[in-house]
């Protein structure tokens, strides 16, 4: 049931790759704000799953900007894109969670899920890859941050779902066939933030901040919509959040777990088996 983690964190890191270079372009055109425009402009259509991308500069980097100078290129309703200045001191970014942090770890990194509201069409639920950016002379110039809706990461996990259920190898074995699952993405407190034809599962935030910090992966029986369900989690790569399997028991759990414990005294019998044999060596 790692497969979807597994999917997930290779789409995310190919939007990681895309998103780099478009920061590559920005990071080549710090001399003016229409180079940084056209910059963020110049790969944007090679990315179809990100909504858009900003640049978000220092105060007074370009002094003719003024203190909040932020050019948001992103989709609109019609599939084309549009610039917008979004930085404004009702929208102080300076301030934000992401580009304080961006500052002081020099890092790159994914935000934490987030809602972004201004009345417009790209209101919405986000999660950001930020990467901050230095001129030649070592000075901060702007962060920069690519932004992900979790609409987009919905359709992932069905079209990652609907793959995994017309896998070949999956479906030979007798206990999997047809059987009934939906995987869904949970934040860190615990709640779902990404899932699969309103399909919606609750895990507390202990069990989500224990998979997240020591990376690993649990098991729930938990009784969803009313039907008796197992739920694997496992975290993934990148993101402070956790994917999450749901596998209503119609008869397919018992089987599978039977099938889990035999792998597993198989490996612990071929261990001692490997044990021995050095030993005796």
């Amino acid at each position: 049931m790692n497969v979807a983690s597994e999917k997930i964190s290779r789409t995310i890191s190919g939007m990681e790759m895309n998103a780099m270079n478009e920061f590559d372009e920005v990071e080549k055109h710090l001399d003016s704000p229409e180079s940084v425009i056209a910059a963020l402009q110049s790969k944007t259509s090679l990315n179809p799953e990100v909504r858009g991308y900003f640049a978000a500069f220092e105060p007074n980097y370009f002094p003719q900007e003024g203190q909040w100078f932020e050019p948001y290129v992103h989709h609109v309703d019609s599939g084309a894109f549009e610039v917008r200045q979004v930085g404004s001191a009702r929208h102080d970014y300076h301030k934000s969670d992401w580009y304080v942090r961006a500052k002081k770890s020099r890092e790159s990194f994914w935000s934490d899920p987030y809602y972004y509201f201004d009345g417009t069409s790209i209101s919405g639920h986000y999660t950001t890859f930020v990467k901050p950016i230095y001129d030649k002379s070592g000075r901060l110039a702007c962060v920069c941050g690519a932004d992900m809706t979790f609409e987009w990461l919905a359709k992932e996990l069905q079209r990652i779902d609907d793959e995994i259920r017309d896998d070949e190898l999956l479906n030979r074995f007798s206990f999997f066939a047809g059987a009934d699952f939906y995987s869904v993405v949970i934040n860190g407190d615990g709640s779902c933030i990404a899932n699969t034809e309103g399909n919606t599962v609750k895990l507390t935030k202990e069990q989500v901040d224990r998979s997240l910090e020591q990376r690993s992966s649990g098991t729930i029986e938990l009784n969803i919509n009313g039907a008796p369900s197992t739920v694997y989690y496992t975290p993934i790569d990148h993101v402070n959040c956790v994917v999450a399997v749901v596998v209503p028991d119609q008869g397919v759990i018992k089987p599978l777990l039977k099938y889990t414990i035999i792998l597993l005294l198989v490996s612990i019998l071929g261990v001692i088996v490997v044990w021995m044999v050095c030993r005796r060596v």
